[in-house]
């Protein structure tokens, strides 16, 4: 007899954050994470910009890879964490040597697609 392992908890939110269009993508992370550190992850100064990508305006530079990175880690959060995502990627994290995870998050996707 076989047993059916469920599947990976991230697949999810992996689909949802490589399929979802861009404005609603930026949507729904301002709903969950706020529109600074939404700005602050795609690494933009200015908050318009992520006004502007909400009303379908085009992202510039590397903005959209590093928002679909965000979102997919903030469902993954959304499905396991009981406690806010927000407040879990502005903390400091002993897990992580005591950094922010937002702050860890940009520099990653910075250096990705830089």
């Amino acid at each position: 007899m076989s047993v059916i392992s469920p599947a990976r908890p991230d697949l999810a939110a992996h689909r949802e954050a490589t399929t979802a269009p861009f404005p609603k993508l930026v949507r729904e992370l301002v709903a969950v994470i706020g529109k600074k550190l939404t700005a602050y992850i795609a690494g933009v100064k200015d908050v318009r910009a992520i006004d502007r990508w909400m009303d379908e305006g085009a992202p510039y530079k590397s903005a959209e890879e590093r928002l679909r990175f965000a979102f997919r880690v903030v469902k993954t959060l959304e499905n396991h964490e009981t406690s806010g995502s927000q407040s879990w990627l502005t903390g400091l994290n002993p897990e992580l040597n005591d950094r922010v995870p937002i702050r860890l998050l940009r520099e990653a996707t910075s250096k990705l697609w830089a």
